[in-house]
């Protein structure tokens, strides 16, 4: 228990301070589903974005799933320009908490759920400033603050049926987060309060 503390209380205070690098990077990503766990070293993944050639268990993993290992090779090679202060902002705000808490359900420490959150932030501000604006799969894997990241394969399956394209990832993790925001918000202003009753007409005088 203290040893999950410490882990967290590390993240936390990396995700508080984005002007330092980080102090360790991830060295293993764990496919995880119930008692079923599969590590795949990001040295691997490192290896085939720079040469195109897969090995290891990552290379029966793509044989497997039919992928050519070039054009994964390709996708870990993509990088997003994001300006880091605008970012590093974003994620501090309701909306940026909501979607960080989507990824968090997939990506987190192993055995430390709870740290999800601030170690996704970390990476993030974190891996764009070691880029110079820009993030990559590698670079954030770089900048990820934990040994080991796990990958919940039942979350990662949930998200691949609810999109099936790039624009309706961006869309799941833009929009659902912004309706959950909605549902949270105040309630309408109430209606205005009827306009008081006309006096009543004068008793004519006798």
């Amino acid at each position: 228990m203290n040893k999950r503390r410490r882990l967290v209380a590390a993240v936390l205070g990396l995700g508080l301070c984005c002007s330092t690098p980080a102090a360790m990077a991830t060295e293993n990503l764990v496919f995880t589903s119930g008692a079923f766990r599969r590590s795949i070293p990001v040295a691997d993944l490192e290896h085939l974005a720079t040469t195109g050639e897969a090995r290891g268990l990552l290379a029966d993993v793509l044989r497997l799933g039919r992928q050519d290992p070039k054009q994964v090779s390709k996708l870990l090679n993509e990088s997003v320009r994001l300006p880091i202060v605008l970012m590093s902002r974003l994620l501090n705000t309701r909306i940026g908490e909501a979607i960080l808490a989507r990824l968090a359900r997939i990506l987190f420490p192993l055995r430390a759920p709870e740290a999800g959150v601030p170690a996704l932030r970390a990476a993030m501000v974190l891996g764009t400033y070691e880029g110079k604006g820009s993030l990559s799969a590698i670079t954030f894997l770089r900048a990820y603050p934990t040994r080991e990241l796990e990958v919940s394969i039942p979350a990662l399956m949930a998200l691949a049926s609810k999109a099936s394209s790039i624009s309706e990832l961006v869309r799941f993790f833009s929009e659902s987060p912004l309706d959950g925001l909605r549902g949270s918000d105040p309630q309408a202003a109430p209606a205005p309060a009827p306009a008081p009753a006309s006096p009543a007409p004068n008793a004519p005088a006798p």
